[in-house]
C-alpha cells in the first residue's frame, strides 16, 4: 500500500472512531435525561423498578393530604380510580394542586412502596388533563370524567 493511502485510511478510520465516540457519549447523556410515565396501575402491578427514576400521574385522592405543620413536607394519594399509590414529597406545592385534581409527580419508588417526589406538577384549569394521565386512566379502565366531571380540552 502506497504511504499516501495509509495516511488517507489512518485519517478515515480517526474520523470514524471520533464519530462513534461522540454518538455514544450523546446517546449516554440523553438517556440520563429520559423520564417515563407510569400509572398507579402500572405500578401495584410491578411494572417498575424501585431505583428507577420516573413520573406517576393521576388524581390526588379527596382527603388523602397530610401537610406537616413544621416542614414543608406533604404526604397525599395518587389514583387512577383502580389502584393508589401513596406519595410523600418535601417542598412547595404548585398553587393549583389539591384533592380531586389531576397531578403528575417525578421522583423513585422506595423499598416501602411510596413514591418519593423531587418535584410536582399540577394541572392549570378544571378543565385540562395530562395527555399522559389520560391515556393512563384510560387504560386502567376509569374514566376521569365518572369520577370528578373532567372534559376533555
Amino acid at each position: 500500500m502506497r504511504p499516501h493511502r495509509k495516511k488517507r485510511l489512518a485519517i478515515i478510520a480517526f474520523i470514524a472512531l471520533s464519530m462513534s465516540a461522540a454518538a455514544g457519549l450523546t446517546m449516554f447523556a440523553l438517556s440520563q435525561n429520559i423520564n417515563m410515565f407510569y400509572s398507579p396501575t402500572q405500578i401495584a402491578n410491578g411494572e417498575v423498578a424501585n431505583d428507577l427514576h420516573f413520573r406517576i400521574g393521576g388524581m390526588v385522592k379527596a382527603g388523602s393530604v397530610e401537610k406537616s405543620q413544621d416542614s414543608l413536607k406533604v404526604n397525599f394519594v395518587t389514583t387512577d380510580f383502580v389502584n393508589d399509590v401513596p406519595i410523600q414529597y418535601e417542598g412547595i406545592l404548585p398553587d393549583l394542586f389539591r384533592e380531586g385534581q389531576g397531578v403528575v409527580a417525578e421522583g423513585a419508588l422506595s423499598a416501602q412502596g411510596i413514591f418519593v417526589a423531587t418535584k410536582v406538577l399540577a394541572k392549570h384549569d378544571e378543565n385540562y388533563m395530562s395527555p399522559e394521565v389520560k391515556a393512563a386512566m384510560e387504560a386502567a379502565g376509569a374514566s376521569p370524567q365518572n369520577h370528578s366531571g373532567l372534559s376533555e380540552q
